[in-house]
């Protein structure tokens, strides 16, 4: 690696998340958040005390690191015990219980953020942790084993989810009296393990045969009984065809062409949502997932989806093998599976060819639109889709300066193939998001944006993401009625686009509709399940202008939660607490955004804030001020 930034250690990571988040949200989801805060609160505390560093905490995770595994093994111990502690007193259904991995492991470290298998092991050995309870990987209780007064279980060897070995896992024992000893979840992984297989073969032969007498006196045949049923999140399916399209596995042995893979996953996640005979969530709800080993039933419940696509992608050279599969989620039967062999350079083609696919095996019935849309097909130079697909992958991801590095992507795009319609768009993108988000408020780049949104339109203007971008610049240059016209240009090319559906419903809002803004953010909401935080956003700040405070609260702390350095939340809930009466709260909330926002003052966005009406911006600016923003 060049980039001196970039440097590799040596690392332990622990990596924490709650059991039963859904069920929790879905029960009292602001009950969940502010318990949330609240553990999340004291787990960062005992990070630091134990001479750690808090990494991350993206929804319900708490990802540090530390550099002795002991201390790291420790600090979980004490978090488990603290929040025992905490739990005690709440009835059994509402107790947030933490599962903790921890892996001794190789990890990159750019900036503040740490990358690679160290850290993916960690995630995955969470996942197999009980409520409550500890496991740690065979690299990290090599160091621990006669270090701390703990026990442990050894629970075999695993196979994680993208991880190519299986990994040793034991579960730590916290019970004094199992100090210093090792015990088997199996007893073949026991070395001293000597039981003969003839007995073994027959006394299982007779517990399947008293199971089968049990079981059948239980249940008379016709019984549909399947044990407790599970309390779970689930969303109504939709009545047409609903789909989600998971992040496909890069089987490359170069760990850095995992770009190209998930770029495939959102090309095909664009090209059927052009589909209107289709409903298919939203890239970010979809990339949840990846990595992690979660049932397709539980994907289908949680997405609200009746299908799945899944598939795999090892591009070597100029070859790349592309292998995709349909699923019913009811059944877990393959509908259609097929393997590709083909030139980098037929890659369109076989995108092509797997939407053609899956409309014909669910049947979708397609308008004079949809065949329209799906027969014109834009031919793209491979290096420029290539440095496009290494954009978006910088700019999704949370490298420092990812924005920044990405448009470097886009603009080598832009250079190779100007007609490439979506690159101008992104790289339009980017230099928007710096005005919106960063120090300077030079009228030039919105002008910049503006240029490459139109010259994405002309190149191409079949495709979405040119219209998309000049009604966010049109909105920012208060001509909304434009903007919005734009956006439903963008809609009508890609309509299920869950951003450009968002992208209305902010438009509107904006623009003294927010009744209106609130019908498309629900159904943008919908179409990515896992929403990020601006959706929150925009979705409270609708219902703060129609005063609905209430929900405006709940809203803005669920995207708090989310992302907690999102800024506008923290400004806008201040607003809602003062709306309620609730004085101290909303001057602790100005004071966070007032923390977040120091190259901001409140004062410059006077005249930035999108409101078509003014005076309603000068009246929410001297309220922030009053506030205490500064």
């Amino acid at each position: 690696m060049n980039n001196p930034e970039i440097k590799r250690k040596l690392a332990a990571i622990v990596s924490m998340d709650v059991k039963d988040f859904s069920r929790l949200m879905a029960d009292d989801d602001v009950a969940t958040v502010r318990m949330l805060k609240a553990c999340q609160k004291l787990m960062a505390e005992q990070v630091d005390a134990h001479k750690g560093r808090v990494v991350d905490s993206p929804g319900d995770n708490l990802l540090s690191e530390f550099s002795s595994v002991a201390d790291a093994v420790a600090c979980a111990v004490d978090i488990q015990a603290v929040l025992l502690e905490k739990n005690k007193d709440l009835p059994r259904n509402r107790k947030m219980e933490f599962r903790i991995g921890i892996n001794l492991g190789d990890v990159i470290q750019d900036g503040d953020q740490i990358y690679g298998d160290g850290l993916n092991i960690a995630a995955r050995i969470e996942g197999i942790a009980p409520g409550g309870g500890i496991c740690i990987s065979g690299s990290a209780f090599e160091q621990v084993k006669k270090l701390l007064p703990l026990g442990y279980e050894y629970l075999g060897e695993k196979s994680l989810k993208n991880i190519s070995d299986k990994v040793p896992v034991y579960r730590v024992l916290t019970d004094p009296k199992k100090a210093g000893k090792i015990s088997y979840a199996r007893r073949h992984d026991n070395p001293k393990y000597r039981r003969r297989k003839r007995m073994v073969a027959l006394l299982l032969c007779i517990g399947i045969v008293m199971f089968i007498v049990a079981k059948n006196k239980g249940n008379p045949p016709g019984s549909t009984h399947h044990g407790p049923s599970r309390l779970k999140a689930r969303l109504m399916k939709p009545h047409k065809p609903s789909l989600a399209v998971l992040p496909f596995e890069n089987m490359s042995r170069d760990p850095d062409q995992e770009y190209f893979s998930d770029g495939l996953t959102e090309d095909l996640i664009t090209d059927l949502s052009q589909v209107s005979g289709l409903f298919v969530i939203a890239r970010n709800s979809v990339f949840a997932y990846k990595g992690k080993p979660v049932k397709i039933e539980e994907i289908g419940d949680e997405l609200g989806v009746r299908y799945v696509l899944e598939g795999s992608v090892r591009k070597v050279g100029e070859r790349v093998r592309i292998t995709a599969q349909l699923i019913d989620v009811e059944t877990e039967g393959h509908i259609w599976a097929q393997r590709y062999d083909r030139n980098l350079e037929d890659i369109f083609y076989v995108q092509d060819e797997v939407r053609q696919k899956i409309v014909t095996a669910l049947a979708v019935e397609l308008t004079s639109e949809d065949q329209r849309r799906m027969t014109q097909k834009p031919k793209v130079n491979l290096a420029a889709y290539d440095y496009y697909l290494r954009g978006v992958e910088l700019q999704a991801g949370k490298m420092q300066n990812g924005v920044a590095r990405a448009r470097e992507m886009f603009e080598r795009a832009v250079a190779i193939d100007p007609g490439y319609a979506r690159a101008q768009a992104a790289l339009g993108h980017t230099i928007l998001l710096d005005w919106i988000f960063g120090a300077t408020q030079d009228p030039a780049m919105l002008g910049q944006a503006m240029a490459l949104a139109k010259k994405a339109v002309a190149v191409d203007p079949e495709e979405s993401a040119g219209y998309g971008l000049l009604g966010t610049v049109y909105l920012w240059t208060q001509q909304h009625d434009k903007g919005i016209a734009q956006v439903r240009r963008a809609i009508a090319l890609e309509p299920g686009n869950a951003e450009w559906l968002a992208s209305l419903g902010e438009q509107l809002t904006w623009s003294g509709l927010p009744e209106e803004g609130i019908q498309y953010l629900e159904r943008a909401m919908r179409l990515d399940p896992k929403y990020p935080a601006w959706y929150l956003w925009n979705l409270g700040h609708a219902c703060f202008l129609t005063k609905d405070y209430d929900r405006a609260e709940d809203i803005f702390q669920r995207a708090l939660v989310k992302d907690p350095y999102f800024w506008p939340a923290h400004a806008y809930l201040a607003l809602t607490y003062d709306a309620l009466g609730r004085t101290k709260k909303a001057m602790d909330e100005a004071d966070e955004a007032s923390r977040a926002t120091r190259d901001q003052p409140p004062r410059t966005w006077e005249n930035r804030l999108p409101y078509k009406d003014r005076d309603l911006a000068a009246r929410i600016i001297a309220r922030m001020v009053a506030l205490g923003m500064k």
